[in-house]
């Protein structure tokens, strides 16, 4: 089995792929970046990239042996909230162009979309299930609604084999700050256990959904694995995930790492990201997707001592 990752270089591209390399039958692994990234995993099964997916043939050549083709890539929320053409660019006219690359394999690959609970905005019923309908409230989010109806509309041509992920926000992402509305997720937990300060822009009551990099990369591999058959005509899968509270991960913080850890935390409000994140839904119903045997954390201080056991530099400060 022959992958190719778009977003490879990005933290969830790089572990996905030392996943699948774990993982019988693989072979060739592409990674596809419109940046340049630094050395693979040193495994000559794996080829970086630094691709341009709006060419036609860059996006030929990137899948035309992919068994499986992983869309990752993507312009964050909060960026595509502020320059709406990168984000048409990237989020929408790169995914089309991904998958005209993939339908003209003739091969019908599997095509594993990441999208969002940022396609979902009020009025938001008490618990969101497979059938509530998307109502984005941001650039990001419609952008991915609509590269989801690609996604699905290609299967049901029988071009690809469609699978569209809707992952929970993913919690703690290592590496710097980014552009995402929710980049406070992690950035209240992980710049705490480096000693620095951090800044939460929304409610501590502000409940969220959150997933583990464990948990994200595991599910990501698994839809992989799925027929077709399995998925029926409903190509789109809310994935689990936890509800929290914002101030519940503060207390988890003081619980695994100290009471001066978590006091590092200050609360200032940022309107606008308080208006984007407190549009999406916090409260699932994902039984589809546990039966289809998609995993799930359980509890939000397994997150904090998964990033830790991750990164010794956090542990470090954690123990001084």
């Amino acid at each position: 089995m022959n992958v190719a990752i778009t977003g490879g270089g990005g933290f969830l591209g790089r572990r996905l792929s030392q996943a699948l390399l774990a993982e019988k039958g693989v072979g060739r692994i592409v990674l596809l970046d419109a940046t340049p990234m630094g050395p693979s995993s040193g495994d000559s099964r794996v080829e970086t990239r630094c691709a341009n997916l709006l060419d036609p043939g860059v996006a030929r050549s990137a899948v035309e042996a992919a068994d499986v083709i992983f869309h990752l890539a993507a312009v964050v929320s909060g960026q595509a909230e502020a320059e709406f053409d990168l984000g048409m660019s990237v989020n929408l006219d790169a995914t089309r162009s991904l998958l005209e690359a993939a339908r003209a394999t003739g091969r019908q690959p599997k095509f594993v979309f990441s999208s969002s609970l940022a396609v979902f905005g009020p009025p938001l019923p008490e618990t969101v299930t497979d059938e509530t309908a998307v109502h984005p409230r941001s650039s990001y989010g419609a952008q991915k609604a609509v590269g989801e109806l690609l996604v699905t509309d290609f299967s049901r041509r029988g071009f690809v084999d469609g699978r569209v992920l809707r992952l929970p926000t993913v919690c703690v992402r290592p590496g710097a700050p980014n552009a995402a509305a929710s980049s406070f997720v992690s950035g209240i937990i992980r710049e705490p256990l480096h000693g620095k300060r951090a800044n939460c822009p929304v409610d501590p009551d502000t409940e969220l959904w959150l997933s583990s990099p464990r948990a994200a990369v595991a599910n990501l591999v698994h839809a992989a694995s799925l027929p077709g058959e399995a998925l029926g005509q409903g190509r789109i899968i809310n994935l689990p995930g936890i509800t929290v509270r914002v101030c519940e991960m503060i207390e988890a913080l003081a619980r695994v790492a100290g009471r001066g850890v978590a006091d590092l935390v200050s609360f200032n409000d940022d309107p606008g990201v308080r208006r984007i994140v407190s549009g999406w839904p916090a409260r699932f119903d994902v039984s589809r997707a546990l039966d289809l045997g998609f995993v799930r954390d359980h509890d939000f201080s397994a997150l904090i001592r998964d990033y830790l056991a991750r990164d010794e530099s956090a542990s470090a400060v954690r123990r001084a």
